[in-house]
């Protein structure tokens, strides 16, 4: 008779090498859900953005230049190679900036962050591609890239997991050493991107999995981490088109629109 995940014998591995063994080792599971569900507001909100960003295709028919310089940034993401993977980076920096995530001088973008990730009592780490901290500490979102367009073997949504469990337990000792309480539960949001193509993730990670994964052990608790893949109209080519055809652009803008209440208003 097989063994239940509860029998899985759980090792020290750094987020990057997490997958689905992993996830449910610690009793963790995905569930997509509907746009009003996911993003808790009916209709979605129309993007803050300039109206070049709306209706202008190419990044050359542009007159704002923050615009111009997304959209490039967009193009180059789209064409990325093995040695480029940053691209994808640069171009949700660029995104982030333009929709206000960056407005306040209270937080600040990162790129290729190293998490410190306690696994079975051993110090590993967790890489994200893209993070957002508030205060220069708090780490408040994440965001993962998916490499298998570029044959580089990885589960970008055990990785993403892996690294909102990691930026729990680094927030967690951030406010210990500061002299505050350690937290029971924090929304950690994060975005998975395939090319432009995004996927919004809600991580709902609680000291009981944190703890979990510090110890190796398996929780009693099952944790649901709550997902959205935007609706576009050509479904089948949502990961080719990404974000370049307006329609789908309009699409996502308000995802993203709609995602940015998680990151700014609901975070302490």
């Amino acid at each position: 008779m097989p063994l239940g995940p509860e029998h899985f014998v759980r090792s020290a591995k750094s987020g990057n090498d997490w997958g689905r063994i992993e996830l449910a080792a610690y009793r963790i599971s995905t569930k997509r859900q509907d746009a009003a569900t996911f993003f808790e507001v009916d209709p979605l909100p129309e993007p803050d953005v300039p109206a070049d960003m709306l209706d202008k295709l190419e990044a050359e028919d542009t007159t704002n230049l923050d615009v111009f310089r997304t959209l490039s940034a967009m193009d180059l993401a789209m064409n990325t190679a093995p040695s480029e993977e940053s691209a994808v980076n640069d171009f949700a920096v660029r995104l982030f900036d333009i929709l206000g995530y960056t407005s306040s001088r209270k937080v600040l973008l990162r790129t290729r962050k190293d998490i410190e990730l306690v696994v079975c009592g051993v110090s590993t780490n967790a890489k994200t591609d893209v993070c957002l901290l508030k205060n220069r500490s708090k780490i408040v979102l994440l965001v993962q890239e998916d490499k298998l367009q570029m044959e580089v073997r990885g589960d970008a949504e055990a990785q993403l997991i892996a690294a909102a469990i990691a930026a729990f337990q680094s927030n967690n000792k951030k406010r210990t050493l500061a002299g505050f309480n350690p937290v029971h539960h924090q929304l950690i949001p994060g975005i998975i991107m395939i090319g432009t193509a995004p996927t919004f993730y809600k991580i709902h990670v609680t000291r009981e999995l944190a703890d979990a994964v510090t110890y190796g052990i398996f929780p009693e608790v099952h944790t649901v981490v709550h997902f959205y893949v935007p609706a576009v109209p050509r479904p089948h080519r949502r990961l080719s088109e990404g974000m370049k055809p307006l329609d789908n652009r309009y699409i996502a803008l308000r995802c993203y629109e709609a995602f940015k209440q998680f990151i700014i208003s609901k975070q302490n």
